[in-house]
């Protein structure tokens, strides 16, 4: 073979080896990437309080996006340094997969089908998934729902657990938290299932509206997420929730945006997952 076809053929596969090392560096150096960006990419809910939500005055608040914005000071030194990407249920996992988004930080709750697409880090909620209805609904358990319309959210741990689950139930699903909770004050639906902390902030606001008792799952970690085999972010965040776990941050978080919305006796701990540390 003459010497210069040889060097024409190797090329192509020079370029692939070139390629994969540099898959290979982008992956290991998701940090550095993020510092000489500038900026850490967080997806975060907007219509889905106290976690993620737009206040009066145009601003990103919550649970979730006031924890993005610590992430951003102690990775970047300032907490500006951040770019909200509004995500929907259904969207969170595609959003990390095609690296619109660093991180997600959406009250996303750790499953083990969600586990097999994404990497989450250590917990900072726990949750389980219940059921909401109007007060002159005649369903009192879970089992009433059979053969009935209710209502979930694309994507959501409700939406999956019913669809696999409860095939006696006709799922009304809409994109939005807003959009569902919408249709069951429509009346497009008997009931809406979604997460507890979700339901209970929103029925304290809205009378007429009460929480079947029992729960469609017990309680579930809820935690940040990475791209698959992003194993340095993931680090990273675990190691910052165990050191805002030392000086009890997200204590702080839940006074400010969730205690309001519970009983006064509940306990924060059967809420936050504080230093990342699940019972």
């Amino acid at each position: 073979m003459k010497p210069q076809l040889r060097k024409w053929m190797l090329l192509p596969l020079l370029a692939l080896g070139l390629l994969g090392h540099l898959a290979h560096a982008s992956e290991g150096s998701s940090l550095q990437q993020i510092k000489e960006r500038g900026k850490l990419i967080v997806g975060v809910f907007s219509d889905k309080p106290p976690f993620g939500f737009v206040d009066e005055k145009g601003n990103y608040v919550g649970f979730d996006t006031d924890l993005a914005k610590r992430f951003a000071k102690d990775l970047l030194g300032d907490a500006s340094k951040l770019e909200f990407v509004v995500v929907e249920p259904a969207s969170r996992i595609p959003y990390l997969q095609s690296n619109k988004v660093d991180l997600i930080l959406a009250n996303m709750t750790v499953t083990p089908e969600r586990q097999q697409v994404v990497d989450f880090t250590n917990p900072n909620l726990k949750v389980a998934t219940q059921v909401i209805v109007s007060d002159k609904s005649p369903l009192k358990t879970l089992a009433d729902l059979k053969d009935q319309d209710v209502i979930v959210t694309k994507g959501t741990t409700a939406d999956i657990f019913l669809t696999k689950n409860r095939p006696d139930v006709r799922l009304i699903k809409f994109e939005k938290n807003s959009e569902s909770l919408q249709a069951l004050k429509d009346g497009r639906g008997v009931a809406y299932a979604q997460d507890n902390l979700v339901l209970f902030a929103w029925a304290k606001n809205n009378p007429g509206f009460h929480i079947i008792s029992e729960k469609l799952e017990p309680d579930a970690p809820i935690a940040p997420a990475v791209k698959k085999g992003n194993t340095e972010l993931q680090a990273w965040v675990n190691q910052e929730l165990a050191a805002l776990g030392k000086e009890q941050y997200l204590l702080k978080l839940y006074d400010q945006y969730i205690r309001k919305d519970l009983s006064p006796d509940t306990n924060p701990q059967d809420v936050i997952v504080e230093g990342g540390q699940w019972h």
